[in-house]
């Protein structure tokens, strides 16, 4: 055999028995290379975590379909390359399926759209250019994800207020680990964490506390949590956070004790808090009046580093309260009004808690301000809008303010914080006092350990509305008197995730991956110069390649001929 065919020879074995090695290292040992300067390929170990839990075969079901403009089919796009990469990390098999909801028969298509619905996952009316004709279709931008014994529903596509639609599209895909590996961590979690809802001094009632309860059941344990039976700090600690939701009678030494150790050992306390009581049955004639209320835990919460101001703000992003505007025979007529009391925030912080988040609706809320803590890290989570008035109490509530027009020039400040969170290492708020007699003064830490404390002025943040008609609690965010839904739900969710894991699958949301946009101008200028770049070089290639072949070629006979 001529030399030069034992070369090729020996070199076509090298490459095929490399070829074989790296399939048996691949069967072994899985990896894959990100080279994406955001990391678009990568997990996070919360993430990759989950995927090795898996005990069930999953399939996913990717409902938008049909020919998407060139924003959407990027979304769609990066739907499929999520699942993808999920897939090769999972422990089980995850089988991808595509289903457009419009394409099943009438009967199969509504039964369908209706469980869709009621996984939040309603259709959205997309339009779109096609040869100079504005055309509409509705697309589903969501997945269906099922197990043996589990199906869940994510809505996949969501933004914040005033985004654009690409900024929306970008934000939704940065979004899209996070999203699906928390319906993966509901479908998987067998034993769920518990959390505490502390009852006793006159919080909510079972009504409206309904939508909160349910908001967490996705992810928790939730329990009510009576301070008269807690004997110890030691009785609290089994539980991963602790909500305290519109208390109106003060807090005694013994409950700010509680609470206080129960952050000092590591404990994460939520305080939706109502700083001025209002009584709305009392606004119809000539209104009422909010008056501050003492809940007992203003001077812990500023030891903490913050304060709840007594007041209450207005703004022109509101929402609707009904009125009974008269009666039809004998039915009372009830008519929504705008009030400027019902806040709609949708200036939120770049934070997990808060990234992608829709508005969220605050009735009667309170501002905030900071105040000096050693060792504690405060963010302001979410704003007002940039016309917002300010009340200090005490402050007129009253229906028929309804009909007057709002005076636009007196709603002269802007982004006022309504939500804190604060983290870090917290001094105890009985620091250098006395221990209340009936606990161990042997265990009390004066200082804590790393802690997070989220507030807010405001209870009815996570309170529920009761319809009027059927009788019955609402989820958060649901409003009878109106068709938009807030995100207070999803606020909720956000932030007791986090609290107690702030870097599981929460730090997911910490993504960013950047928009670039080709520069129009720029293109059209130096078009014909990179066709032509695009159309010769690899031409050129091709013939350079080939002329040097020829000129080793022709030496090497060139010198065989001469030695011979």
């Amino acid at each position: 055999m001529a030399r030069g065919n034992r070369t090729i020879l020996i070199g076509v074995m090298a490459l095929l028995l490399l070829w074989l090695a790296l399939g048996m290292l691949e069967s072994s040992w899985k990896f894959r290379l990100d080279l994406t300067e955001e990391g678009r390929y990568s997990l996070s170990e919360a993430t990759l975590e989950i995927l090795e839990n898996m005990d069930e075969r999953l399939e996913v079901e990717i409902l938008l379909q049909g020919d998407l403009p060139a924003g959407m089919k990027r979304f769609q796009k990066g739907i499929e390359e999520t699942v993808k990469t999920f897939r090769n990390y999972a422990n089980e098999d995850i089988r991808i399926v595509y289903k457009d909801p419009l394409q099943l028969d009438r009967e199969s298509r509504e039964a369908y759209i209706a469980d869709l619905a009621a996984f939040g996952i309603n259709p959205t009316n997309l339009f779109s250019t096609q040869n100079g004709a504005q055309t509409s279709r509705l697309i589903f931008p969501g997945i269906v994800l099922r197990t043996e014994s589990y199906e869940l529903g994510v809505l996949l596509l969501k933004g914040e207020m005033g985004m654009s639609p690409d900024e929306t599209l970008n934000l939704s895909i940065e979004n899209l680990e996070f999203e699906i590996a928390q319906a993966l961590k509901r479908l998987y979690t067998r034993n769920k964490r518990a959390v505490g809802v502390i009852i006793g001094q006159g919080e909510m009632d079972a009504d409206n506390g309904f939508g909160m309860v349910e908001a967490l059941n996705e992810d928790y344990e939730v329990y009510k949590v009576p301070f008269e039976q807690a004997k110890s700090v030691e009785d609290l600690l089994s539980f991963e956070v602790l909500l305290v939701a519109g208390p109106k009678e003060a807090y005694g030494e013994r409950e700010k004790y509680l609470l206080d150790q129960y952050l000092m050992y590591g404990g994460n306390l939520l305080f939706f808090v109502d700083q001025l009581q209002v009584n709305l049955e009392d606004a119809g004639d000539g209104g009422t009046v909010a008056m501050p209320v003492d809940n007992g835990l203003d001077e812990m919460l500023f030891r903490y580093g913050i304060r709840i101001n007594r007041d209450l703000i207005q703004d022109l992003n509101f929402g609707y309260h009904p009125v009974v505007a008269g009666d039809f025979g004998n039915q009372s007529q009830i008519v929504p009004l705008p009030w400027p009391f019902y806040v709609h925030a949708g200036n939120m912080a770049n934070h997990p808690i808060t990234k992608g988040l829709d508005q969220v609706q605050f009735r009667f809320v309170s501002t905030l301000d900071t105040v000096k803590a050693d060792g504690v890290k405060k963010t302001p989570l979410v704003f007002s809008s940039n016309f917002t008035k300010r009340l200090s109490a005490p402050v007129r509530v009253a229906f028929e303010d309804m009909s007057v027009e709002p005076d636009m020039a007196s709603f002269t400040l802007q982004n006022l914080p309504l939500v804190y969170l604060l983290e870090g290492t917290f001094s105890s708020y009985f620091k250098n006092r006395f221990v209340p007699e009936e606990f161990d003064a042997s265990l009390f830490l004066p200082e804590g350990n790393t802690g997070r404390i989220l507030v807010a002025g405001d209870a009815d943040v996570v309170k529920s509305w009761v319809d009027p008609n059927e009788k019955q609690p609402l989820p958060l965010g649901i409003s009878p008197f109106s068709e938009n839904q807030m995100a207070n739900r999803e606020f909720l969710q956000n932030a007791v995730n986090f609290l107690v894991d702030p870097d599981g699958i929460m730090a997911s949301k910490r993504k960013q991956f950047e928009i670039r946009p080709l520069n129009k101008r720029k293109v059209s200028r130096q078009k014909t110069l990179w066709q032509t770049i695009n159309l010769l070089v690899p031409v050129g290639m091709v013939f350079l390649i080939g002329w040097v072949q020829y000129i080793f070629k022709k030496r090497k006979y060139e010198k065989d001929s001469r030695n011979s």
